[in-house]
């Protein structure tokens, strides 16, 4: 497997740099995602670890080997497209030989390590079917069998998953995490779908214009967003983010004053995830606009005077009705406070309501 060092490496398409320099680390056996909106920068530096595109600057290094001029079928990387980009005309076995061509590989070998490949995404019975006699999820998995043949010391997934129904795409998480464990390989995903990072990879590298924007577990991102752009795009339904003003110890937000922890000063927001909030004594005073029932949870909307709040309790009945005059509470250990001038967390600050 490898250890993958992009070493302040910049992209630029003309006058446009996409990637300004970038300095990470992964792992030898690391499953990591790459997850930012569009537009960001991930499916770029995708591209420039599978050799497709070359860094415009700055040094990509496998196992401490500098591989910048290294052609695309020379780097054994293994890749799954979002399309799958399976040929129409081939059976699925001649779709997962297709790279042990380039490799030269005997067929006796080569039948072989396609029928290992196939049993290990579980497809050895498709393999005299065409795509077009396969559903979406047994096309992905041949794909997957694809670039798994090849023995790749980097794994990369762009956006695998996109194209399946929310069912399949559940199941084929934990299948593609447990044979990413399986195998040891190093692997790294493209997706801006922040639930695919949070169950698959063992790491998040959150992008935003080019640049890395945060480093962490899963956790890390969720509980200790370093900035508003972390803590806004991770999470579903997504953290309330409240304006408010900090001076002499206290925060004001609307009509609602809080102590404040820490040395906050001067404009602040306020972050609290929706399941972190109660219907309380105490807390924001507003009343429920909207509410939507989850199953095992209830979403409620709540207008209140720093605008509206979303809260969300278990259970899957509603136990307030839409009207109903309420106070929003929350615990000081659940909170975030951001400098709104810079966007980022002010370590250690955290609030409390009173009123």
């Amino acid at each position: 497997m490898a250890r993958i060092e992009f070493r302040n490496i910049v992209k630029r398409f003309g006058d446009v740099e996409v990637i300004p320099g970038m300095n990470l680390e992964i792992a030898d056996g690391e499953f990591v995602a790459l997850l930012g909106p569009s537009g960001c920068g991930k499916s770029t530096s995708l591209l420039i670890l599978a050799g497709i595109y070359m860094p415009s600057g700055g040094d990509l290094l496998f196992d401490d080997q500098i591989v910048n001029d290294v052609e695309a079928k020379d780097r054994n990387v293994g890749i799954v497209f979002q399309s799958y980009a399976l040929y129409p005309h081939m059976t699925a076995r001649d779709n997962i030989m297709f790279p042990l061509r380039f490799k030269k590989t005997p067929r006796a070998e080569a039948l072989r390590r396609v029928k290992d490949a196939a049993d290990l995404v579980q497809v050895g019975e498709l393999l005299d079917r065409r795509p077009s006699q396969l559903s979406g999820g047994q096309q992905q998995r041949i794909a997957l069998a694809r670039a798994l043949v090849k023995e790749p010391q980097l794994l990369l997934l762009d956006e695998p998953l996109s194209n399946l129904d929310a069912t399949l795409r559940l199941s084929m998480r934990s299948e593609i995490k447990t044979l990413q464990e399986k195998l040891g390989v190093t692997t790294i995903l493209v997706t801006h779908d922040q639930i695919e990072a949070t169950t698959m990879a063992d790491r998040i590298i959150c992008m935003r214009a080019g640049r890395i924007e945060q480093v962490g577990t899963p956790d890390d991102l969720y509980l200790r967003p370093s900035s508003l752009f972390v803590a806004g795009f991770i999470g579903s339904p997504p953290i309330n983010l409240i304006e408010g003003e900090a001076a002499n110890g206290a925060i004001k937000a609307g009509a609602t004053a809080f102590p404040a922890a820490g040395k906050a000063s001067g404009a602040v927001t306020i972050g609290l995830r929706p399941e972190h909030l109660h219907v309380s004594e105490t807390g924001f005073p507003g009343r429920i606009a909207q509410l939507e029932p989850m199953g095992r949870e209830i979403l409620y909307v709540v207008d209140t005077d720093v605008g509206h709040i979303r809260l969300l309790e278990q259970g899957s009945s509603a136990r307030h009705g839409i009207g109903t005059a309420v106070r929003v509470g929350f615990s000081s250990s659940d909170s975030l406070v951001f400098d709104s001038t810079t966007g980022r967390l002010i370590v250690g600050a955290q609030v409390q309501p009173t009123a």
